[in-house]
């Protein structure tokens, strides 16, 4: 199952270039923006004097606006080009990161400065997505997207225990380096990424419909569905850890689904791929909901598990909804990511604003917070069959003919591909 991963980790360096150049960036940008966002809170509250409560407001609305607002990000992908969208997004939080800078002098550009580079990652994203899988057949999908999602993942990993050392004594050099890595990324973007030249030329009104249909498909339902689950580990994992062990234990599980995450993905790509879509929706909801019910337990050796569970579910549905939703407008790729993005924000949400309640609820009337994950589970199983459900139900789209007399393994025949895509754009 991971041989045909492992042998294209071996072929990285025969990728095509414009591919790596994105490794690269999807790398460098989460690893920028997180030396700063996982912060802000601190800054809004210690420089602008905030209460937590507008604070907790305002970084809500920049969470939306930068996940939901991807669906955006995909028509204006969609209809100007990916190339454009991308440098026009870098352009936009370079300068977002220029305005982190004159909150030294001026705190109340915070504000601004936080909600545009969220505009950013909305622009970026999705073209940036789209742009990966627009140079490779289906069999390649599942190698190259897992592969940015592992860069993007490294980054996000990354960025707060860089920044964590220096962040507190010498907040200006965080925040200029910060900068200098997107500067860095936008001009590579313009100077060596090829333009695109497959872009959409039709009406915008026919772009948006298109895009609006596209969010009424099971892939879209099921990552919206997904992320809600996923998000109470994510949201409330260090509240309930912190309570009963050393704060190192947090930072440690979630370590543990860093790298399960980014090393499993790209090794697994091609088994998810040929996995049945209900299939993998059954696991990945099963997985989630075992490994609920193992925190709830609270012992630490339970916990690990756990997270481990959790981990596999979402290195198995995250890309299968990718893969799938690809399948349903394939001349559309960032709409199809936007729609991913928004339906990713829409549950993100969802899961915040109820788990807090369930959260407070549970451990006011029962005094046992371990109910929280044991009604997390439930959830999670609920949903899940609610998923698969859907996915029957609802019509599937129409699988593309096969291109290929024999198999494919791994990263084989990447750099040959590469060169007849590049012939037929000469």
């Amino acid at each position: 199952m991971a041989d045909a991963g492992i042998r294209s980790f071996k072929k990285i360096g025969q990728l095509p270039p414009n591919f790596r150049l994105l490794l690269v960036a999807s790398f460098l940008i989460p690893l920028g923006g997180f030396m700063v966002m996982p912060f802000m809170s601190f800054f809004l509250h210690d420089r602008l004097k905030m209460d937590m409560g507008t604070v907790g407001i305002i970084i809500a609305v920049a969470s939306f606006v930068q996940m939901s607002g991807g669906v955006v990000g995909g028509i204006v992908a969609d209809r100007y080009g990916l190339k454009r969208t991308m440098v026009l997004a870098l352009t936009v939080r370079t300068t977002s990161f220029l305005l982190f800078v004159a909150t030294f002098a001026t705190p109340a550009l915070s504000v601004p400065a936080l909600l545009l580079s969220s505009v950013g990652v909305a622009l970026y994203l999705p073209a940036n997505k789209a742009y990966v899988v627009r140079d490779c057949d289906e069999e390649r999908r599942p190698l190259f997207l897992s592969l940015n999602n592992s860069a993007l993942n490294g980054g996000m990993a990354l960025g707060p225990l860089i920044s964590g050392l220096f962040i507190m004594n010498a907040p200006t050099v965080v925040f200029v380096a910060a900068t200098g890595i997107f500067a860095t990324v936008t001009l590579l973007h313009i100077r060596a990424l090829p333009a695109d030249e497959r872009q959409t030329h039709e009406p915008a009104s026919r772009q948006r419909g298109g895009s609006m249909k596209g969010l009424f498909i099971p892939p879209v339902i099921t990552a919206a569905f997904g992320f809600y689950i996923y998000m109470f580990f994510q949201n409330y994992m260090s509240v309930y850890t912190v309570d009963r062990y050393p704060p190192m234990v947090f930072g440690l599980l979630l370590l543990i689904n860093g790298v399960l995450v980014i090393v499993l993905q790209p090794l697994l790509s091609r088994w998810i791929d040929a996995l049945n879509y209900p299939a993998a929706i059954a696991l990945s909801f099963a997985a989630f909901a075992a490994g609920l019910l193992l925190i709830a337990q609270a012992g630490l050796p339970a916990v690990v598990l756990g997270v481990v569970l959790i981990s596999l579910g979402e290195v198995v549905l995250f890309l299968k909804n990718e893969l799938v939703a690809l399948r349903y407008a394939p001349e559309s790729p960032a709409s199809v990511f936007g729609n991913q993005r928004l339906a990713a924000g829409i549950g993100a949400f969802a899961s915040a604003s109820t788990g807090g309640w369930l959260y407070e609820s549970v451990t006011q009337s029962q005094g046992n917070d371990q109910l929280f994950w044991a009604y997390c589970a439930a959830q999670a199983a609920a949903f899940g069959l609610l998923a698969v459900v859907l996915t029957l139900v609802l019509k599937r789209p129409t699988e593309p003919p096969a291109e290929k007399t024999g198999p494919v393994t791994g990263a084989e025949n990447i750099t040959d591909a590469a060169d007849e895509a590049e012939t037929s754009r000469a």
